[in-house]
């Protein structure tokens, strides 16, 4: 699935530094200032994680067009220090893709060009990830366009599951069979484990906790982001269900140290038997013939809704950008079904369009088709100081988690997460 620095998609990973400060950008009315008629270079920049994936859109694009595309990559920790300054210095390349969790951060502060009309143009635009979509529309327009989907699902171990009697095609569907599943596999000894998570890692626990709230149908970050939602009884039956499997031994004791680094190694390597994941460990698990794998929907805690956090990377066109409809040429370019079939499936990767779910190089693994059916009801979190909150590995999401699952009194630590979350949210609107 190309060269990322862990199994994990990067949108989940801790962020270094705390949230993004733009320096009073105005967005630009006209949307073009291409000028003159011979071939125009367009900058892109992205956070390295997800460079050889754009240079390969990129490499096919400059190999047939005129107008050429140049990237970039910015290191993943200075990537939002660097976004900063050259907002606020009005030195923004004409491309940004930044992690799609990011956005709201970006347009609420005029950094980047209004795409509505030119996205609403799209002959295939009710298909493009709904969800990356909504995160990229501030006050109604839309400003982003999906560049990578990742989406987060429950892997599992089939030979495992076989081992402990279980059967390896009935993966758990609520939370009192994960929990029994879990400790049947654990009961294999040794170092087999029946589950695993990040749990020093904010982004890790949002990308793959979020989800089982949303499945309950909690949303956590309400009212576009300005209303957090996290004390209440499904949000505590979900860190209750960790502090189970924890309290049980089920999970390996790194999984209390766990910065996300290396998050799936457990899994990947078959010592664990089950692991709300992403969708970038795919590649790496077809790759493996050591043991039979799964996957099944991340569900609520009765079993009677699922979800999944569709993260990944989405692509903007900056509002200070000279060569905008060069840009846009590009990026409308990479949605098409050529690119998307014939390099991003190709690769293995998610296709950002929901109507191509069906194509031949995602369908050809039913366990890959099943990821990308699950994008269409999918979720991408709101809020402005995403990173501060959830992804700082100083920040209250982080925080709350420990305290509920690996803490003496979880009420406690979801009622503090809950008030230094909404107060962070609340900083954010000032």
């Amino acid at each position: 699935m190309g060269t990322h620095r862990s199994p994990l998609r990067r949108g989940a990973l801790p962020a270094a530094g705390a949230a993004l400060v733009l320096l009073g950008v105005t967005a630009c009315s006209g949307g073009s200032s291409d000028s003159g008629d011979g071939p125009q270079t367009v900058t892109l920049w992205v956070a390295s994680p997800t460079e050889a994936f754009s240079t390969a859109l990129v490499d096919a694009y400059n190999k047939t067009h005129k107008n050429q595309v140049k990237v970039t990559g910015i290191p993943d920790d200075g990537f939002l220090q660097k976004i900063g300054t050259a907002a606020g210095a009005r030195s923004l390349p004409d491309i940004v893709v930044s992690d799609v969790v990011y956005l709201p951060n970006y347009t609420s502060k005029g950094v980047f060009l209004d795409l509505t009309s030119r996205i609403k143009a799209l002959p295939f635009a009710s298909s493009v990830a709904p969800a990356h979509v909504q995160a990229g529309t501030w006050e109604g327009k839309q400003y982003a366009i999906p560049h990578k989907l990742a989406s987060s699902v429950l892997f599992y171990n089939k030979d495992l599951f076989k081992k402990a009697g279980l059967d390896p095609e009935k993966p758990p569907a609520n939370f009192e069979e994960l929990l029994a599943d879990a400790k049947k596999i654990r009961a294999l000894g040794s170092d087999t484990y029946g589950y695993d998570f990040g749990g020093n890692c904010g982004g890790c626990t949002a990308y793959t906790m979020m989800p089982f709230m949303w499945a309950g149908g909690v949303d956590v970050l309400a009212n576009q982001g300005k209303t957090a939602n996290f004390d209440n009884d499904t949000v505590k039956q979900v860190f209750g269900l960790y502090k189970q499997l924890w309290d049980a031994g089920v999970m390996p004791a790194n999984a209390q140290t766990q910065d996300g680094s290396t998050w799936a190694n457990n899994f990947v390597s078959g010592h664990v038997g089950m692991m709300a994941q992403g969708s970038a460990i795919v590649g790496d698990l077809q790759k493996q013939t050591d043991f039979d794998w799964g996957v099944a929907r991340i569900m609520s805690p009765d079993g009677s809704g699922t979800s999944t956090f569709v993260g990944g990377d989405a692509a903007a066109i900056s509002a200070t950008s000279e060569h905008a409809d060069a840009a846009w040429d590009f990026l409308s370019w990479t949605l098409q079904e050529q690119q998307q079939v014939g390099i991003v499936a190709k690769n293995g990767d998610l296709p950002v369009r929901t109507d191509l779910a069906g194509n031949p190089n995602t369908a050809k693994d039913p366990r890959t088709k099943f990821i990308m059916d699950g994008v269409a009801k999918g979720k991408t979190p709101f809020a402005l100081p995403f990173g501060q909150v959830f992804n700082d590995p100083t920040g209250p999401w982080i925080a709350m988690v420990r305290g509920a699952v690996f803490g003496a009194n979880a009420d406690d630590a979801v009622k503090k997460g809950q008030q230094a979350i909404q107060a962070a949210l609340d900083n954010a609107q000032q």
